[in-house]
């Protein structure tokens, strides 16, 4: 095996995306995602036995076509990473089925890796524009905003150490979304059709609840709270919810430029706030956005000025490489194989749950 430049393929079915990537080292061959999105709309969400089948019938077309992109075959490959988890358990199962039957076909060592310091990992690919290699810098931090997640992390080492220091107790932001746009008739996904309205509504409006922000769940630096760096949004869904019912029951036209802006802002003012405020505390200087809600504009933004006026460097991969995909995959599990970590082997089992502090299973 080439541990030095090795050629990973890999493999992301966690949610609704098919994703095959493929690096050499830290150079990105080829991203091919195959999306389920579609057949989800009528439903309002993703229903995960849809999920599971669309996977099934993608995975064998999406694997050829990176293949052919990146101009390599399997016999190439030096290793295959494949996620493990969080996510969806079925639409998991696919995933990691399809790379353990090609890891016993070929040979080719197996990587069980976390999807979500993926996220992180995709910020080591060299740059696509310039060819410059990227290197994460010492005490980086990490916010991943998603449909299923909204931690704040801290990255001690990509490849053995990661730290959760908060996260959403409820709702993740992109699930608080989803069912806001639902609320407002805005269709699925909401994140896109939610930022796209806010743009012509007034975000000062209407004050929707920042959660978690009480005194009583802050603390303070010396003594913190119990939910310092967390973040809840199923209330915030609520008051949208119970803003509507007003509306309606006074026979008012519902704003629903207004209401999206309002929601928008509660979301990434509380997000961006407390993110500065773990990094902050906890001396990190430079921080990587990733996940499907880095796409949203205002999060970005607001974010983006927050960390300026905070002396923190906000890092966002292109936005391509911000929702799952196998590029991510393939980069983290090159980061192993090139720190010399040993190979899952084929006994492990998909874990739906699976802490982030957990960046890939032991053999």
């Amino acid at each position: 095996m080439n541990r030095s430049q090795p050629l990973v393929l890999g493999i992301e079915s966690s949610c609704d995306e098919t994703g095959v990537g493929i690096v050499r080292g830290t150079t990105l061959l080829t991203n091919t995602v195959s999306s389920s999105m579609d057949e989800h709309v009528r439903f309002g969400g993703v229903i995960p036995e849809i999920a599971s089948r669309a996977h099934l019938d993608a995975f064998v077309p999406t694997l050829e076509q990176a293949l052919a992109e990146a101009g390599v075959s399997l016999e190439d490959v030096d290793a295959i990473a494949v996620t493990s988890g969080p996510g969806l358990a079925g639409a998991l199962m696919v995933g990691v089925c399809a790379a353990k039957a090609l890891a016993v076909a070929t040979g080719k060592p197996l990587y069980a890796i976390n999807h979500l310091v993926a996220h992180v990992g995709v910020g080591l690919l060299d740059d696509r524009t310039t060819g410059r290699k990227q290197e994460l810098p010492e005490n980086l931090g990490a916010l991943l905003v998603s449909g299923g997640h909204t931690e704040i992390l801290r990255i001690n080492s990509l490849t053995s150490d990661v730290e959760l220091l908060g996260s959403t107790i409820d709702d993740a932001a992109g699930e608080a979304y989803d069912k806001v746009a639902r609320i407002l008739g805005l269709g699925y996904p909401g994140g896109p059709a939610i930022d796209k309205v806010a743009g012509t509504g007034n975000a000062k409006a209407i004050r929707f609840p920042r959660g978690l922000t009480q005194p009583k769940y802050m603390g303070t630096a010396e003594e913190p709270g119990p939910h310092r760096y967390d973040w809840s949004f199923s209330g915030l869904k609520t008051a949208v919810a119970r803003c509507v019912e007003q509306f309606e029951a006074r026979g008012e036209e519902i704003p629903v430029a207004d209401i999206a802006a309002a929601f928008q802002e509660a979301v990434v003012d509380v997000i961006s706030a407390k993110a500065v405020l773990a990094c902050r505390e906890h001396a990190i200087k430079d921080v990587l956005l990733g996940g499907g809600v880095a796409a949203n504009s205002r999060m970005r933004e607001l974010t983006g000025q927050r960390c300026a006026s905070a002396g923190i460097r906000l890092h966002v991969p292109p936005l391509d490489l911000c929702t799952d995909n196998g590029a991510m995959v393939a980069a983290l599990g090159a980061q192993l194989v090139m720190a010399g970590v040993e190979p899952s082997g084929i006994s492990f089992a998909p874990d739906s749950s699976l802490p982030v502090t957990s960046v890939s299973l032991p053999a």
